[in-house]
């Protein structure tokens, strides 16, 4: 059976990618984009499969109106994807106040907005599926994306938090997490005020993201996602490309070996 799919940052990327998967497929399609003529091709195509929404998730008010106007348009939402987020490169040190508050805003706050949105109209029809688009970096960190790790750190919190509580509505929650992909997310993320101290730190992260190898095919990920939306037990999270899972392994053995090395010193900090 086709699906009421509502998308954010659907203008390029992988939200363009899946929203036209899913619109050739005979699912219908709540798309929004800062730019509309960004969806112009698709409703051309289309036609009335596709419903065009301009917002800007960082306005609360205006990203519950456009849930609103989805549920109007179709008589029900389904799945409701939270893509729209863009990245930073900054040391900590370089990162001024106005770029680390507006990743949070959009990246967290535009997320738990269309979250907050959804959850009501989810709940009144007794199911749903909420996917968070996250990162290999919400689980694990690179240097000179601090900011971004910290703000898909928050997506992995907000989103295993909520699937505790909304499980027994009948809503699942994704949380999807990408390692790279040759999207155009690096060549349009911002870039902070560069201080030569991290010149080192930069080099070594660009040498290391050299390997072309270890950036996946964003059309690639179409075949998961559809078969994502249409699990009957959706996981709670969910890697895509194949560099992810390995790295993550191994960051999880060295926090746990480190962990176990000072639980002497942790267990005699719980005072009884």
């Amino acid at each position: 059976m086709s699906k009421i799919i509502f998308i954010t940052g659907a203008s390029r990327g992988f939200g363009k990618i899946w929203a036209e998967a899913f619109l050739k497929r005979g699912d219908r399609v709540a798309a929004t984009a800062r730019n509309l003529d960004s969806l112009k091709e698709l409703k051309a195509q289309y036609g009335d499969a596709i419903l065009p929404i301009q917002l800007d998730v960082t306005n609360r008010e205006q990203s519950f109106a456009a849930v609103s106007q989805a549920k109007e348009y179709f008589g029900k939402l389904d799945v409701i994807i939270n893509n729209a987020g863009y990245g930073l490169f900054g040391a900590i040190e370089e990162t001024s106040e106005k770029e680390a508050r507006d990743m949070m805003e959009t990246n967290v706050f535009g997320l738990l907005w269309i979250t907050q949105a959804a959850l009501p109209i989810l709940r009144a029809q007794g199911h749903g599926h909420i996917i968070q688009l996250s990162s290999v970096l919400g689980v694990a960190t690179l240097p000179t994306l601090g900011i971004y790790n910290a703000s898909k750190f928050a997506v992995e919190a907000i989103s295993e938090t909520l699937a505790s509580e909304v499980k027994e509505f009948g809503i699942a929650i994704t949380l999807v997490e990408p390692n790279g992909f040759s999207t155009d997310w690096g060549p349009t993320a911002l870039q902070s005020e560069a201080n030569t101290a991290y010149d080192n730190v930069r080099a070594a992260l660009h040498a290391q993201m050299a390997d072309t190898d270890s950036f996946g095919k964003p059309e690639a990920t179409t075949e998961a996602i559809l078969k994502l939306v249409d699990a009957a037990n959706p996981p709670l999270r969910l890697f895509l490309g194949k560099v992810a899972l390995p790295w993550v392994k191994e960051v999880y053995a060295q926090r746990l070996s480190e962990w176990e090395e000072w639980e002497e010193v942790s267990i005699k900090a719980h005072g009884n």
